[in-house]
């Protein structure tokens, strides 16, 4: 007989108020892979504004480049960026204004 953990199948939830990319994928949060573009911002030159509604998934942006320029490869195991990203990393200064302070990350 089938035990009942068997039979429940356990679906990502999905990640409402979660702005930080590695907690995300760290709790197999409801992703959808917008990596490539991630991959294009990050080889083009120039500034972007950012003009999206509140609660539009502008903080969840600037994590996920984060993520990728301080730790590589590290949370996107499984998205299409892992093909194209030569796997190094970069120092990040992360400035919150929310918090009104200034945090350097290695």
């Amino acid at each position: 007989m089938d035990s009942i953990k068997e039979k429940i199948r356990i679906e990502p939830t999905l990640p409402i108020g979660m702005a930080d990319f590695a907690m995300l994928r760290e709790l197999k949060k409801l992703y959808v892979d917008k990596s490539l573009q991630i991959y294009d911002l990050s080889q083009t030159d120039g500034y972007y504004f950012l003009s999206r509604p509140r609660r539009f998934g502008k903080s969840l942006l600037i994590s996920t480049f984060e993520s990728l320029f301080k730790n590589g490869l590290r949370d996107f195991q499984g998205l299409a960026i892992e093909k194209k990203w030569s796997d190094h990393t970069y120092p990040v200064i992360h400035r919150n204004a929310a918090r009104k302070h200034l945090t350097s990350v290695r």
